[in-house]
Order: structure tokens, then sequence, then C-alpha cells
């Protein structure tokens, strides 16, 4: 059965092919796409610019990987995700096998890394430990060497693949280290060479997990957080650094940064405290009448209900969904599952009816569950979540960058105009 690398190598070709000979030599100077002045200034939101083919969003069905809809990739593992991002197919057993050794191999982490981690104020944001941490590995970057030694173009994409395993190797010990010296909870829990990616993860995190609920929430986190299009921030952030050949570690910890902000991979957060305060008002989960009553008066003093609505989606999230099930199945009765499961009944309603019908999006994101059941297993330090998150996204960075480096794809430069172009443009006459 064909490996990751062999897979990668023979789908290159074909498919730079396909572009050039049936998409660039006969329509390249087609039309795909009309930009508004509305646009331009408003952060070219629903611009096309951009060809990503590890993952799609449809607007009333969700994310879609590779094609495959997210709601029937619920139960793979993390490294069948990064195979599956990377060709297109989900693994065989060997080449699951095959790949889970080659990460297992390459899974030490320098020791440099901790003195750095362990160096830096007590109260450095977990986010920025993150970023830190990749970048004090860049000087072993395999594309970085190759390159300086004159690498052929050609190759550009298996120098990345092979930075893109040595991060991914390393990730799950980074981030659990990180974990653990940032909230001072004791030593580091050494890698298990018998656990999958995501098991691995789970255990050296510490969290307790006498039954195993805990690794099977944190390997579905990974694989629904892994790839969303390439276009939001932190993906597109780690693409363009990558564009210029900054190597993944480089394009990796842009991307990271990219993720840390508010607006972007902190909205779990937010919506775990809005459940939290729901909770800590009614000192359990409130009924139906008692939650419309707390929504209505939120919204009435100009707040939002965090975790409902989304840039692209127009129903509800299927990695929402995903979650609510192992909710159900794990902790139904838990307060602040119930209180999110009572959201759900009754928040789109309310938004439906109090925007007048002009919410375009009045049902739940990922957003507004995941914190909760980080939460509900004992994961409580809320600055940390984005971590968790950096963790799986890091994959589509990779498979991103690897597929974008073989096809040869140039340097990301879009054109940028000034405030006076559009005036002329618009033959709008400067006061």
């Amino acid at each position: 059965m064909p490996r990751l690398r062999e897979r990668i190598r023979t789908r290159i070709p074909k498919i730079r092919a396909l572009i050039k000979d049936e998409i660039l030599s006969k329509h390249a100077g087609e039309t795909v796409g009309d930009v508004t002045v509305k646009q331009v200034y408003g952060g070219m939101r629903g611009v096309i610019g951009l060809v990503c083919n590890s993952s799609y969003v449809d607007p009333y069905k969700g994310l879609h990987i590779r094609g495959i809809p997210l709601d029937e990739l619920t139960e793979i593992i993390p490294e069948e995700m990064f195979y599956l991002l990377c060709t297109g197919e989900i693994p065989a057993k060997e080449d699951l096998e095959k790949l889970q050794e080659e990460m297992r191999l390459r899974s030490e982490v320098p020791e440099h890394v901790w003195d750095v981690l362990r160096a830096l104020p007590k109260d450095t944001h977990p986010m920025t430990m993150f970023s830190i941490a990749i970048m004090a590995m860049e000087g072993s970057s395999i594309f970085k060497e190759k390159y300086a030694a004159g690498m052929r173009k050609a190759d550009y994409w298996e120098a990345t693949l092979d930075d893109s395993l040595e991060i991914l190797a390393k990730l799950p010990t980074i981030a659990a280290g990180i974990y653990r010296i940032r909230y001072s909870m004791g030593d580091l829990i050494p890698y298990d060479k018998s656990l999958d990616w995501g098991g691995n993860y789970a255990k050296m995190l510490g969290v307790p997990d006498p039954n195993g609920e805990f690794a099977k929430l944190v390997r579905l986190y990974l694989v629904l957080h892994c790839d969303h299009e390439g276009g939001n921030v932190s993906a597109f952030t780690a693409r363009v650094v990558n564009s210029a050949l900054s190597n993944l570690y480089y394009a990796v910890s842009a991307g990271l940064n990219g993720l840390a902000g508010p607006l972007h991979g902190l909205a779990n957060q937010e919506c775990l405290k809005f459940v939290l305060s729901i909770q800590e008002k009614f000192d359990k989960a409130p009924s139906k009448k008692e939650l419309v009553d707390f929504v209505l008066s939120t919204l009435k003093v100009g707040k939002v209900v965090p975790g409902y609505g989304h840039a692209v989606l127009r129903a509800t999230d299927p990695r929402f969904t995903a979650f609510y099930k192992f909710g159900e199945k794990h902790c139904a009765k838990e307060e602040t599952f119930l209180i999110v499961k009572r959201l759900f009944e009754v928040v789109p309603d309310i938004l439906k009816e109090y925007g007048g019908g002009k919410i375009a999006d009045p049902y739940p994101n990922v957003d507004a569950i995941s914190g909760s059941l980080l939460f509900k297993y004992g994961l409580t330090m809320f600055d940390y979540y984005t971590v968790m998150f950096g963790v799986s996204r890091v994959l589509g960075f990779c498979a991103q960058a690897i597929m974008a480096r073989g096809l040869q794809a140039p340097i990301i430069r879009p054109k940028s105009v000034t405030n006076e172009w559009i005036f002329d443009k618009l033959g709008i006459k400067k006061k």
C-alpha cells in the first residue's frame, strides 16, 4: 500500500498538469468573481483569491475535508486526518502505522526548547510560549538546510513534508509541556510511544482520565479543528509566510500568532464564560423559560450571545453537532452541558425573531460547546484553550504548505490601492 510520501509524489505531477493544461492554458483570462467596494474596505471578506484543496465550507452543510462531509470523519484519529488532508484519502492500516512510526521517531523535543520556555516570565501567555517554542526549533529546519545547499524547486514539497513531520511529531509534547510549566502542574509527563498522537497529548497534559473519555474528547477536538479553508486568519497567515519560502517553523509560528487574536482563536473561551455566568446566576442549569428571559435581557443591553452565528455558515455547525453527540453520550447530566443544550434549544428561535429575520446565521458554531466540554473534564485554564486549537490547526497549516510547494504556487502578493484610487474609480470628488 502507498505510504504518505509516495502518495503525495504520485499526485503532485497530475494536479500540476491539470492546472497548467486544462485550467491556466485554456481559461486564464476568465473571471471567477467580482470585488465590491465593501469587500475592499471589509477585510476582503468573501473575495475569491486563493485555492485551498484541503477543505471547504458549504454554508448549509458545513466543513468538508477533501470533499468528505466532516460528520463522516468524526471516528478517525488526527494522524488519519493529516494523511487525508495531504492526499485526499484515508490511509490504509499499514500506511497509518508507517506514518505513526515515522512521527514517533521524530518526537523528541530538543532540550533547549524547555530551557527557553522555563526562562520566560511566569505570566507569559501560553500562546506566546507555543509560538516561541516553534521558533526555537527553526534552526533544525530541513527545508532551510536543503534550500541553502541548492535544492531543486521540484523538491520543495518533500523538504516541507519533512519539516511538517518534525513539527507535528513534537507538538503534543510541547503543548502539554507548556500547560504543565505555565500552570505549575509538576514535572513533564514522558511521551509514550505506544500511544497515538492525540492519546499522547491527553496523557501528557496530566488531566485525570480514569475511563479514557478525556482522550476521546481530545482526539475529536484535534480532528474537528484541523482545517477550515485557506482564508481564515491563521491559515492564510501561515500560507502567506510560507509562500515567501520562509520555512514551516516561521510559517507555523506566524499562523499561531494570528490564531491568538480575540476575533479568531479565543472565541471558545468567551462562550464558556457565558455558560458559566448562567450557571453562577441560577446556581444550576436554568429552565427554558429562565434561559429565554436571560438571553433576551442580554440582547436588550446590546450584547451578543457568544457562539451563535458564523461568517460563512448558515446552519448549525457540524463541528458543534459532533461535540453535542459526544456530550449526550458521555456527560448528558453535567450542568455546563445542560446549559449548552438548552441554549441550543432556545437561542436560534430567539435570534430569528429578535433580528426580524435579518440575522444571517442564528445557529451555533463549534465554539458554543467546545470549551464547556474541556472544562467538564478538568481542563479549566481558559488561556490554554487556544493552544489546543493551535495543535489541531497546524495539521491544516502543514498540509496546505506541502501542496502549495508541490504545485509550485507563487508568492502571495495581492494588489492594494489608496483611498484616492477608490475616489477616482467611483467618480467621487474629494471635499
